[in-house]
């Protein structure tokens, strides 16, 4: 079996490329308090609703998982429009 690419070394271009973008303070503490949020929701779940240790994980990650499609997909409509 043979793989018809070329190797990427340190002195191809490809190897130190730099991102084109880099990501705003905005951006970082945005999602720094939605992790607290979702880490309170876990809390609220657990401890005050007494839900149970794995059904507060679960929903909580849940809730995760949704807003990330919700930023992949409003990430995939802006960079579509440029």
């Amino acid at each position: 079996m043979t793989v018809d690419r070329e190797a990427i070394t340190e002195h191809s271009p490809e190897f130190n490329r730099s991102p084109t973008e880099e990501v705003s303070t905005a951006t970082v503490i945005a999602y720094a308090l939605v992790a607290a949020m979702l880490f309170g929701w876990f809390l609220f779940g657990w401890l005050v609703l007494q839900q149970g240790f794995v059904a507060s994980i679960g929903e909580a990650a849940g809730t995760g998982f949704a807003l990330l499609l919700v930023v992949s997909v409003v990430g995939t409509v802006r960079r579509s429009r440029r």
